[in-house]
């Protein structure tokens, strides 16, 4: 599998055999959404920078409910959780994916704004790979994505949900997270190939926006 960044919370992952899943395409965040063709997207929520799927090409089934699926070689958990810390009373439910092919895990937070539970981090387990947002306001800031990852101890980090240049949602940089986790121990690439995790080990991986569809 790679994985592949398009910014705010939407990744590209795309498995041996070809599938390409795509998760949250956004819309009026400040900067456009690539042209992007993906078989599958899942949305975590029903907020417009989440659920633009009207600018994604050739997509055969869209996911936006808890439960469980099979798409082509990947199956897919959408788990239960909420968008704040007073159970959805100010912005609804969220929903946590796990995403499992090519004998790899990615769990893809959403806007998780909740703190941890015990029945939450359960339906997570341990994946291999974690995707959180970290830039406070609408979810969880950079010390509640970092007591999440205490929790969870995925092999590889990747942060999301944050302000960049261009972005005009209000919310906080990725930099307050990645001095809470020591910019040593942070790299950025320009996608996760997962053949062989281990050289990620540990790490926060900061994934470059793309700005094409490729």
């Amino acid at each position: 599998m790679k994985i592949k960044y398009f910014g705010h919370s939407c990744f590209l992952m795309e498995t041996r055999r070809g599938t390409c899943i795509l998760t949250d395409p956004y819309n009026g965040i400040g900067y456009p959404l690539p042209q992007v063709r993906a078989d599958c997207v899942c949305c975590t929520h029903q907020h417009f920078d989440h659920n633009y799927v009207g600018g994604v090409d050739g997509v055969r089934q869209t996911i936006s409910d808890a439960g469980e699926y099979v798409f082509e070689d990947v199956k897919i958990t959408g788990i239960p959780a909420f968008h704040d810390e007073v159970n959805g009373a100010k912005r609804g439910r969220n929903i946590v994916y796990k995403f499992e092919a090519d004998g790899v895990c990615v769990c893809h937070m959403g806007d998780i704004g909740q703190s941890p539970s015990e029945q939450l981090l359960g339906k997570i387990g341990r994946p291999d790979i974690l995707l959180i947002p970290v830039g406070g306001t609408y979810t969880v800031d950079a010390a509640g994505a970092l007591e999440y990852i205490g929790k969870i101890r995925p092999r590889v980090v990747v942060p999301m949900h944050y302000k960049t240049e261009d972005c005009t949602i209000d919310i906080a940089p990725a930099d307050g997270f990645i001095r809470l986790c020591g910019e040593q121990n942070c790299e950025k690439l320009d996608c996760i190939d997962c053949t062989d995790l281990s050289v990620y080990e540990r790490k926060i991986i900061l994934l470059r926006r793309r700005n094409d569809g490729r």
